[in-house]
């Protein structure tokens, strides 16, 4: 079961979160009964509840994930199958029910940041398991899975960090752990530079602090023009991605599942749910600039995490963590930079000791 809760971002923009498993069972009176009214969409903390959509067999794909970086050379480990996330296309009906119970207290909060072409479903694997003791709501940020797309809005580093100050605020997560993948990374950990009072915590999974610049944004955009969309079926998503593209040096099937699960289904075959000049355009308002300031006015605790095949090196990893005032470092074995979609039990083991210690500590 995945329940959404609509959350209003910068500028208007409709933003789909998600939970993943039930809520803590200390808190069992915090969720009330479906509205049997079925009333419309309420803006601001309306806190919705929908079942998971039947799932699809071709949909089957190993769960939690982030966004791949197209000229990644990811390991190629074999992911067990998992629970299918819900429909990449299209919204789910949902039904408002009252206010979501704060996540401040033992049980904390967590907020999920998938990175740049991911969605919520990818975390859904880690949002589970956090949901035994604590409340983890998933957010699809602007522009991907079920949230707006609006081609008006800003997709700039500011809307972004808006979203995800929006997102804890209404969600009552604060002061919430904040995980992030990738672009998800960085705005997790510029979201406590600028608001400490809402963060207590930042898991930073495989982001570079570095600017990437000019031939890395160029290095996208020929590569998305290389997609061979539309895709007849799902398996040839997968096989392009795992297989075929020509940035993968191994078959390496978790990255395959990544973009089945962002793909939906036209008349004219698959397509990703996002717009891909959107995502360039994101990209573009960070990548040419260094993140090291914001990094350094973390005040709270932050977990930097990395693939050992992934794209942060360790010697700039353990930079960042010099850099952060109060900063930890992990790795784990055998993952690239879907680092909890490769190895989703190391990644547990990397960054469960630092969320007890945050959170319950």
């Amino acid at each position: 079961m995945a329940r959404r809760i609509d959350v209003i971002g910068a500028d208007g923009v409709r933003l789909a979160a998600w939970e993943f498993g039930d809520p803590p069972k200390a808190d069992p009176e915090g969720l009330a009964a479906d509205d049997p009214a079925g009333r419309p969409f309420v803006p601001a903390q309306a806190y919705r509840r929908d079942t998971e959509e039947p799932p699809d067999p071709a949909l089957a794909v190993p769960g939690p994930g982030g966004s791949a970086h197209p000229p990644t050379r990811l390991g190629g480990t074999q992911v067990p199958p998992r629970g299918s996330a819900p429909d990449p296309g299209g919204s789910a009906p949902h039904t408002p029910v009252s206010q979501p119970p704060p996540g401040t207290g033992r049980g904390g909060g967590v907020l999920l940041l998938h990175g740049l072409m991911g969605r919520a479903s990818h975390w859904a694997s880690t949002a589970r398991w956090l949901s035994e003791r604590h409340r983890a709501v998933a957010l699809d940020q602007r522009g991907h899975g079920q949230s707006e797309k609006p081609p008006q809005a800003a997709y700039t580093r500011e809307a972004y960090v808006d979203d995800a100050e929006a997102a804890v605020e209404q969600l009552g997560l604060a002061p919430a752990v904040v995980i992030g993948h990738a672009m998800g990374a960085l705005t997790a950990w510029q979201l406590a530079a600028r608001r400490p009072d809402l963060v207590r915590g930042v898991i930073i999974c495989d982001m570079r602090a570095s600017a990437l610049g000019a031939a890395s944004q160029r290095e996208w955009e020929d590569w998305f023009k290389a997609w061979p969309t539309p895709f007849a079926t799902l398996a040839d998503v997968r096989k392009w991605f795992g297989e075929d593209d020509p940035w993968v040096e191994r078959p390496n099937p978790a990255r395959g599942a990544f973009y089945a699960e962002v793909m939906h289904e036209g008349a004219d075959g698959w397509r990703p749910v996002f717009d891909p000049g959107q995502m360039l355009a994101s990209r573009e308002t960070w990548v040419y600039d260094a993140h090291w300031e914001e990094l350094a006015q973390v005040r709270c605790p932050a977990l930097v995490v990395r693939g050992l095949d992934g794209e942060l090196g360790r010697a700039e990893a353990q930079e960042m963590v010099r850099v952060l005032p109060h900063g930890q470092y992990a790795e784990v074995a055998d993952a690239g930079h879907l680092v909890h979609y490769d190895q989703p039990d190391s990644w547990r083991t990397a960054i469960e000791p630092f969320l007890d210690a945050v959170l319950t500590g």
